[in-house]
């Protein structure tokens, strides 16, 4: 009985707090910047269309898919809108996004209990036009639910951004853009790295004793672009720039 109490109470004030962030809808015709310019040149309107979703498909957890999205979530946010996440695991650190230049007042961190809390809130969130962008880890999201947000994304005017693991790949998706994140390592693109670096390792020091990071990012499917063709890039995590390396295309297996 308590935990029925509990769930009602954080879904009206989820209600309540969306509510009070209703604004009138923004343009939608605008493409959303993804805060690496190597990666809009992958995308044949130069950004992500507001009002759909985004898949970050991450090969290994911790290799730097997250900070993509954020940087995609703070070009979406530029004009106002509320950043929403859905940090149903409780890790998300929010100093990251206050390091982005976004500000507290612009954040919206909702811990749903529960995987139908969890979509019901996602839902919520991507149909709200106050919520310029919204982070979600699905915990398992089936084609019906995929569509819902797709759906809702659309109404809302809201870029959603999903982070995926590499192996949700060959599940059904409703999203715009499927991008793959990879570490580059020895022997994979010639990059200038330590002769130590493990291909499971994103993280490679330089002679200086800089952490730097090299991630090669595939685009698998994007509407009215051609598939397989990727980008390498280093990540600097110290001054969330992402810097391009080397541009090619490679044979992608739908």
């Amino acid at each position: 009985m308590r935990e029925g109490v509990e769930r009602v109470i954080c879904l009206e004030e989820l209600r309540e707090r969306v509510a009070q962030l209703e604004a009138p809808r923004r343009c939608q015709d605008s493409p959303v910047g993804s805060g690496c310019e190597a990666v809009d040149k992958l995308l044949p309107d130069g950004g992500f269309r507001r009002g759909s979703l985004v898949e970050w498909l991450a090969a290994d957890e911790g290799i730097g898919a997250s900070t993509l999205a954020l940087l995609a979530a703070r070009e979406a946010c530029q004009d106002g809108g509320m950043l929403a996440v859905l940090d149903a695991r409780g890790e998300f650190c929010p100093t990251a996004v206050v390091r982005l230049g976004i500000g507290t007042e612009q954040l919206l961190v909702i811990r749903p209990q529960g995987t139908a809390d969890h979509d019901w809130a996602v839902d919520q969130v991507l149909h709200s036009p106050a919520i310029g962008a919204a982070l979600v880890w699905p915990r398992k999201a089936d084609v019906r639910t995929l569509r819902r947000w797709q759906l809702a994304a659309e109404a809302g005017g809201t870029l959603g951004l999903l982070l995926r693991p590499e192996a949700a790949r060959s599940e059904p998706s409703w999203a715009d853009v499927r991008l793959l994140v990879e570490c580059v390592a020895d022997g994979q693109g010639e990059l200038p790295i330590a002769e130590t670096s493990l291909a499971s390792n994103p993280w490679h020091t330089d002679i200086a004793g800089r952490e730097r990071r090299f991630l090669r990012i595939t685009l698998l499917r994007c509407r009215g672009a051609t598939a397989g063709r990727c980008v390498e890039v280093e990540l600097d995590d110290e001054t969330y720039r992402v810097h391009p390396l080397e541009q090619r295309r490679l044979p992608i297996a739908n």
